[in-house]
């Protein structure tokens, strides 16, 4: 960030010993401030609304409500919040859910201290960022799913929810989404469910990892 601010960093894992450690990494930079913490994803909702941070570093595994669902409420509250998810797994579900949920960035756990910090930096700039090699596969895998032949017990994508789909695979937001097709953000979000629901998409994320909607490799078209 250009401002002398700092980013304020919400930190939500319910490892008591993880936010920890994320705390004094994160110490060692001056621009960034870790505003406070949650170990479950009614605690985040709960400090996001006391704290307004720029930034939620949050796990994707937490007790009860998971922190896909976490992201999707907190980004309906307070869209102008940036949303990254760390965990330990790329598995294609858990992507493409957090993509759906809106979250801002993803990367595997065992990235560096400094590619942490300058993620952290960049998503709070506006940047998304999503690792590569899981962009190919993920966006190849939902362009397929959303246009293939339903499986029995799946209902078929509409027209309109297969363009939604194209749409956040080209990384644009719910906003810009919204505002191509005509719609309001809250028609997006509701068409994205009814997506979520039948891609028959799971919510079976294990653990830690940064992730968002705008890949490094492909950034979308401001027209």
């Amino acid at each position: 960030m250009t401002t002398g601010k700092p980013i304020a960093v919400l930190l939500v894992d319910d490892h008591a010993v993880v936010r920890e450690g994320l705390k004094m990494v994160l110490a060692r930079d001056p621009q960034i401030k870790v505003v406070g913490e949650a170990g479950t994803a009614d605690a985040a909702i709960t400090e996001t609304k006391r704290l307004k941070p720029d930034v939620i570093l949050m796990d994707i595994r937490l007790p009860g409500k998971d922190g896909v669902q976490a992201c999707n409420d907190i980004l309906e509250q307070w869209p102008q919040i940036r949303v990254l998810f760390l965990t330990s797994f790329a598995d294609d579900d858990t992507v493409l859910a957090a993509v759906l949920a809106g979250a801002h960035g993803y990367l595997i756990k065992e990235i560096g201290v400094d590619t942490l910090i300058d993620s952290i930096k960049r998503v709070a700039a506006g940047e998304s960022i999503l690792d590569p090699a899981a962009t190919k596969r993920v966006l190849t895998w939902v362009k397929t799913r959303s246009t293939a032949p339903p499986e029995p017990g799946r209902e078929a994508l509409s027209p309109q929810e297969q363009r939604v789909v194209a749409l956040v695979a080209d990384g644009k937001t719910n906003k810009e989404i919204a505002a191509d097709m005509g719609l309001s953000p809250k028609t997006v979000k509701n068409y994205l469910s009814n997506i979520y629901q039948k891609l028959q998409i799971t919510r079976r994320a294990q653990a830690a990892v940064i992730f968002a909607k705008q890949s490094t490799v492909g950034k979308p078209q401001k027209s």
